[in-house]
Parts: structure tokens; sequence; C-alpha cells
């Protein structure tokens, strides 16, 4: 006999395609805040990233709870049907995935052909073969879950051995079918948009570089190896490994760096070691003796600095500090070099020629 095919699901209904927007938004706003988060160490968008998928996991639970209960209470049909083809899909362990098409026939409803996608153990695959006839089951309100019984009752297996089984022309319906492209599609536009939102909520905490109060610190790097930090009171720079103030025009950018937009602001103190160099700033409003540290005579401090190690008597120099005082109104230069044999220092003129020597 033949039998009438029944009509098979919708698929992609506007709820599918909202759900797979909201779905990819909020894999892109999670993602992003996390890593986000742990990249600038910001807990807020941390715990945003780590607790965004939990609420929409259980807004999700708690919305889809009565459909998921309807189903459950509906009855499913049990039915007879005929192997029109199997293939083994893939798998590795002894359950291998096998896709079946299905000509199912109930006692009391419409024929239908079906395609399903079912795990049948090793063991068993010899069992189901082309035109065999088995045992199903499926909710009568979505035949295309439709499942083989692997253990059908005593009377079902009578009837499935004796049974003869037509075909049901016409296409099969699939329980398992592709979103189609314009659904990944959304998917692809809800995920760069959470993205995108993360970004500009959080923008402050991710890009932009805090500048504190009055008299707060403002770290800012000036370039790959080495950072500034300057305060209404002080300056500093401090380099990366492998450099030194003393390479060619080093102290010169370091100064530049503590005093760029700010023309009338003197220094009373610059004390520059190997890799740090530190500017003591005049009182702002106030009256008091200084120096401008752009006046500093750059080009003669490697020469004085040689001149101190070569002649202060000081045996296996380690370390050497170059201080620039202004606080007496006279601006004095003094290379400080310490060795294994003690100490000893040098002192010039503003312009670098020297005043006294002292040893030990």
């Amino acid at each position: 006999m033949t039998l009438n095919a029944g009509a098979p699901p919708e698929h992609n209904t506007p709820a599918d395609l909202a759900l797979g927007f909201l779905t990819g938004a909020v894999i892109g706003a999670s993602l992003t805040a996390f890593i986000g988060g742990c990249v600038v160490e910001r807990a807020p968008l941390i715990v945003t990233g780590l607790v965004l998928p939990s609420v929409y996991g259980l807004v999700f639970l708690l919305a889809t709870l009565p459909r998921r209960a309807r189903e459950a209470a509906v009855v499913p049909r049990t039915a007879l049907a005929v192997i029109e083809s199997l293939e083994a899909v893939g798998g590795e362990t002894s359950d291998v995935p096998v896709r079946f098409e299905l000509s199912v026939a109930p006692d009391d409803a419409p024929a239908f052909r079906v395609e399903i996608r079912q795990d049948v153990n090793l063991v068993e695959l010899p069992d189901y073969r082309p035109r065999g006839v088995v045992v199903v089951e499926y909710p009568p309100d979505r035949p295309w879950k439709t499942r083989i019984v692997k253990r059908p009752t005593p009377q079902w297996e009578e009837r499935a051995a004796v049974a003869q089984m037509d075909s049901v022309p016409g296409p099969a319906m699939k329980s398992e079918t592709p979103g189609g492209c314009f659904s990944g599609l959304l998917t692809l536009l809800g995920l760069l948009l959470g993205t995108a939102a993360v970004l500009l909520l959080f923008r402050a905490d991710l890009f932009d570089a805090h500048e504190g109060e009055s008299g707060a610190p403002k770290p800012s790097v000036s370039s790959p190896s080495s950072t500034t930090t300057v305060t209404s009171a002080t300056g500093t720079v401090a380099l990366g490994a492998g450099q030194s103030m003393l390479d060619r025009g080093e102290l010169r950018r370091g100064v530049a760096s503590l005093t760029q937009g700010a023309d009338e602001r003197q220094a009373l103190t610059v004390v520059v070691q190997d890799r740090l160099l530190t500017v003591v700033f005049s009182p702002t409003g106030v009256k008091s003796a200084g120096f401008d540290p752009r006046s500093l005579p750059y080009d003669r401090v490697p020469g004085l600095v040689e001149e101190a190690r070569t002649t202060l008597g000081v045996e296996s120099p380690r370390s050497r500090q170059r201080t620039a005082d202004g606080v007496t109104g006279s601006l004095t230069l003094r290379i400080v070099v310490t060795g294994s044999g003690g100490r000893g220092s040098l002192e010039a003129y503003g312009q670098g020629n020297v005043l006294r020597r002292s040893g030990k």
C-alpha cells in the first residue's frame, strides 16, 4: 500500500532568528568583557563576563520552562517504520552516529517520511539494514523527533517481524536541519554588536588614560622602554634595561618630557642616576630660587662624569649620581662616584666649569 507523507516542520521562525541573534550578542559581550577585564585588571569587567551568560542561561531556562513542560506531557506514539536507507556518519567510540531515512506508518495517523540521526552500538549495527522494519516512537506534534526503539515490547517486536511495508513518497522531514545562511548572519551580527556594546560602555576602563586630580601621579609611557611620571612637585623618568641617561640625547629627552607644556616651571634640583632622572620642581605660585631644567649643559655632563671617574681616585667605581642644584640661587653641578674604595665628588658651575674635587 502507498501512504501519504506528512508536512515537514517549519524552521527559521522569527523566534528562532531572534534567539540566535540574542545568543550571539551574549557570547560576544561576555567574552569581550571577560578577556578585556583580565587584560586591564578590572574586576567589574571580569564579573560582567562571568555573570552575563549565567543570567542569560537562567532567563532562557525560565522562559522555555512552560514549553518544555507541555512537550514532556505529550505521550509518545509507537509505530512501525521501514528503513529506506542508513549511513554511518562518523564516530570513534563503540556508539556510531547513523543517519536513518524512515517511512513511518502509525496505526491511526497519516504516514510520513523522516530523516533522523541516532547512535547505534557497533555490535547492534548489523541488525539494521535497508528495507528492514523497526519499531519507533515519536511525539505526535513533532514527528521529526522520531527515535528507533532498541528494546521494544514483545507485542511490537512480533509485529515488526511479520510486517510488510511500502515506502512513503515525498520529501523526508529532518530532525536536525541547519539554520541557514540568514540565521548564521544574524548570530554573527549579534556577536559583533555585543562586542561593540562592551567596548563602548567600558571604553574608559579599556582605553582611556586616567588623569588623577591635582597633585596625583599621572603615569604615561613615553616609549616602549621608558616610563614618565609627573606630579605637582616632582617628575621622574625611568629607563628600561640596556639604556642609560648618559646615552646621546637621552638626558635632554627626559627633561623635555617632564617640562613639556610648562614654560615657566622652575626646578630646584635635578638628580640623574644611571637609568633614573628625578626633577624636584619649585612650588607653584611661590617666588623662590630655581632654574630652568632645560638650560642644563647636556653636552658637558658625559665629560664631567668621565673626569670624576678617572680623577677622584675611587677604586672600582660602581655607581655615579649627577645632581644639578639651584636651591641657593646659583646653579651647581655635582658628580658623586661610589666604589669599593670609598666615594668622591666633583662640583662644577652651571656651564660645566670644574669648581672643586673631593675624594674618599
